[in-house]
């Protein structure tokens, strides 16, 4: 029988390889910078220096001598070290908060399962209490039992002062 070269349907391709390999990252380290590159860009501090950087910038191609200025006025530049900048931040922003959102769907999940299990121990409490309620109303309380030994002292009583003449006879 000659072999059949042809691939079947039943079984999955092999992977192929590609003349270049693809570069290799670990996602949880790369997300990890983006969070703590992200939790940095949202501070005061990191306002300061970047406003700092930008005077310093603009005083140094504004008032240094003509032959050590590097960015003349309308300061192309610095709009294009910006914008890198911006290209770069805005993505890692992102993956930083599409973690957090990932996160928070855990936490809410877990949150979602903590407020079922205690709605259900509630209800369980609940019955148990009512069942306990009605187990009460059926048991005789301290006041019904003084009332009952009572009418039972008093018919104990009037049994004691009769007299055998009292009983009616045959």
């Amino acid at each position: 029988m000659s072999e059949n070269r042809r691939p079947r349907l039943d079984t999955p391709r092999d992977t192929r390889r590609s003349f270049v390999r693809r570069p290799a990252y670990d996602a949880d380290a790369f997300g990890s910078f983006a969070e703590q590159f992200a939790r940095f860009m949202g501070t005061a501090r990191f306002l300061m220096w970047m406003t700092l950087f930008v005077i310093v910038w603009m005083a140094w191609n504004t008032l240094a001598p003509d032959d050590l200025r590097f960015d003349e006025f309308p300061f192309i530049f610095l709009t294009l070290m910006l914008s890198l900048q911006a290209s770069y931040a805005a993505p890692l922003i992102l993956l930083a908060q599409n973690r957090q959102e990932q996160r928070d769907k855990v936490v809410a999940e877990q949150d979602r399962q903590a407020n079922a299990r205690a709605h259900a121990d509630m209800e369980f409490l609940a019955r148990e209490v009512a069942s306990l309620r009605m187990a009460v109303g059926e048991v005789a309380t301290r006041d019904f039992l003084r009332s009952e030994l009572r009418s039972l002292m008093g018919d104990i009583e009037d049994l004691s002062r009769r007299t055998p003449e009292d009983e009616p006879g045959p």
